[in-house]
């Protein structure tokens, strides 16, 4: 359990910065600020993923703000709103007392002198309907309830506003239809029937988009109450039919006790809880990974890397062998697709695919599923054999060392993928050292997969000793008053465009992360230390001419500095592995930083991103599928 208390609430520069999500399991989530203020286009109660297509959300239900009628007679509004033009109104955070996450769910209370409003909120695992319970604490006598509804219908990216048609709003028995897309339900319902114009989400400002929309007040649901008498709504998309809001929060709690009943203590519990969030019915019903809440979808190289993490980690194996299942049957010349968020199957990754060898050996290995490794050991040589003859955008083994080359004009193949007009900030053409450490890992774990099943591998050894071989000999960089080469950090690209880029960056530590990896278990160059961070490690070194300290500013302007600078989260996995076996024993004080960020953005979580200069503050999505998997898995492994 987390609390805040007034002086987080009531003060919007700390309240308003820390999130707080509730997901769904099918992409959809409510999500919004601990003061209640909604400050991302993404913020509401009811954002709606289409069936299995987790990335296509639609917001619905934005805000329900509450207003009491006290005893005195006296109305007091408990919401809280920022307009265009920097005006905040009303100001219900600064009556917030507390804001706490139990058993994964928020919480709030207001109080107004001997009156106590307490509001829970959860939603439905595995469909779009969110219960939202609002009851009375204390009051010197009884107190009405009103909860207006503003909503929208709108692509979760973009806005509405009052120039087009107001949302269709239909009322019926209990609540209303909105837009034929999702339904409203509670006691006394009332028509309303006018634009709030000019909600303002500075957030969005903050990252140079629009920041401004307007919501239609649909009506107002009503309850008079005696202290400890609650008001329930619940809003839902889809053929459901109401279940009560108190029951849908009783059924959330249930199951997010049964999902934390063996953790080991309070952060292990929110990072199973953090890991589930993104575990969500993907298409055709198998299981998929949301890379990121609120904007990301699916994408595959994010679901590699992360699957240790989310699946392994927690148990959820038979979850992981679907998923994996599923992702097998996309091979495609080799590659697996990465993603479809943009309405059609991506194959736009040379890592992608050699993530996806070493988490199909990492599943057998943990749950010697050998009829796992039977199904897609065929695709998993295809990969291999695609690899050597050649495939999309350049992949292939260069058949003068046995190391994987890439590239081609305007794309961005690796994981530093960042784009600005269409032209790669970090192309890294050539032969990047983490595709070549995974290349040899996976190579490894291809053979013992075949091995394992009675198959000769003879070849694929041969395949790895040659690549591990040229590993050697090409990435190390000679120290130049010694000539020494042993504790020499590696090249990041060879044999590129421009010949072999020598930026440090943490690429390199894959090399000797992964299990297979070609320096497994040698000591780690003292250069990389300089790149950690409380969260993480930097992108690039801090004394490298294009470091960038802040991930800020347009869209540009972050993209320019997403890998050239800006903290990675998900990195402090492969870096503890690698350290572990030779330089650092206490391996939980590498993850003191990052625990203590649970509670300071995404509450209960861990971000994308964070700026490469100090105080590190979170950057990117609030909630990251990678960064909480590598941080579950270390921490169970070391903890």
């Amino acid at each position: 359990m987390v609390v805040f208390g007034a002086q987080v609430c009531g003060d919007l520069s700390a309240g308003a910065t820390r999130e707080w999500l509730v997901p769904d399991g099918t992409g959809g989530y409510a999500m919004g600020t601990v003061s209640g203020l909604r400050t991302r286009r993404y913020h509401g109660l009811l954002v709606v993923a289409e069936p299995g297509q987790p990335a296509r959300r639609h917001l619905g239900l934005a805000a329900l703000d509450p207003v009491l009628t006290l005893p005195s007679g006296a109305t007091v509004s408990l919401a809280t709103h920022e307009w265009d033009g920097g005006v905040v109104s009303p100001e219900g955070h600064t009556l917030l007392e507390r804001f706490e996450i139990v058993d994964g769910l928020p919480r709030w209370r207001w109080r107004i002198g001997p009156v106590v409003l307490e509001r829970r909120l959860a939603m439905v695992h595995g469909s779009p309907h969110v219960g939202v319970v609002h009851r009375l604490l204390s009051a010197p006598g009884p107190v009405t309830l009103t909860l207006k509804a503003l909503v929208t219908w709108r692509d979760a990216h973009g806005e509405r506003g009052a120039a087009g048609p107001p949302p269709a709003v239909a009322s019926d028995s209990g609540g209303a239809v909105v837009e034929r897309a999702f339904r409203l339900q509670g006691p006394s319902w009332q028509p309303g029937g006018q634009w709030y114009r000019g909600a303002y989400a500075r957030e969005e400002a903050a990252r140079g988009l629009n920041a401004t929309e307007d919501l239609w007040y649909a009506g107002e649901f009503s309850a008079r109450l005696h202290a400890g008498e609650a008001l329930e709504v619940e809003a839902w998309a889809g053929e459901g039919e109401a279940l009560g809001a108190q029951r849908v929060v009783l059924r959330a709690e249930e199951r997010h006790r049964s999902l934390t009943h063996d953790a080991s203590d309070a952060v292990d519990a929110a990072l199973v809880l953090a890991a589930d969030a993104f575990v969500v019915a993907g298409a055709q019903g198998a299981p998929d990974v949301v890379a990121g809440y609120p904007w990301f979808g699916t994408w595959a190289r994010d679901t590699m890397i992360s699957y240790e993490g989310l699946f392994l980690s927690t148990g959820w194996c038979d979850e992981g062998r679907e998923l994996l299942r599923a992702y097998a049957a996309t091979l495609s010349e080799g590659m697996l697709a990465n993603t479809a968020d943009t309405g059609q199957t991506e194959y736009n990754t040379v890592d992608g695919t050699l993530w996806f060898l070493h988490a199909v050996e990492r599943h057998v290995m943990a749950t010697d599923d050998e009829d796992l490794a039977r199904e897609v050991l065929p695709g998993l040589e295809q990969v291999i054999a695609a690899h050597v003859a050649g495939t999309r955008f350049g992949i292939r083994v260069d058949p003068a060392d046995g190391l994987v080359t890439q590239g081609a004009p305007g794309v961005a193949l690796t994981w530093m993928d960042a784009r600005v007009d269409g032209i790669p900030v970090t192309p890294r053409v050539g032969k990047p050292v983490e595709v070549n450490a995974l290349w040899i890992n996976g190579l490894a774990a291809v053979a013992g997969l075949k091995e394992r099943l009675g198959g000769d591998a003879s070849g694929l050894h041969r395949l790895r000793e040659r690549a591990t071989a040229s590993f050697g000999a090409r990435y190390r960089m000679l120290h130049s008053a010694s000539g020494v080469q042993d504790a020499a950090p590696l090249f990041d690209v060879v044999d590129g465009p421009d010949g072999d880029d020598p930026s440090t960056r943490p690429n390199q530590l894959l090399a000797w992360s992964l299990p297979h990896g070609p320096l497994r278990g040698t000591p780690v160059p003292d250069a990389l230390f300089s790149l950690f961070t409380p969260l993480g490690p930097r992108s690039l070194a801090m004394d490298d001419p294009a470091f960038t300290g802040l991930h800020r500013g347009s869209p540009g302007d972050r993209d320019r500095a997403y890998h050239q600078g800006t903290v990675w989260p998900w990195l402090t996995g492969p870096y503890i592995d690698a350290v572990h076996h030779t330089q650092l024993k206490n391996h939980r004080e590498l993850l003191a930083g990052i625990e203590a960020h649970l509670w300071e953005w995404g509450v209960g979580s861990v971000s994308e991103t964070a700026d490469g200069h100090a105080p590190h503050r979170g950057t990117g999505c609030p909630f990251q599928a990678w960064s909480v998997a590598e941080t579950l898995r270390v921490r169970r492994i070391f903890g």
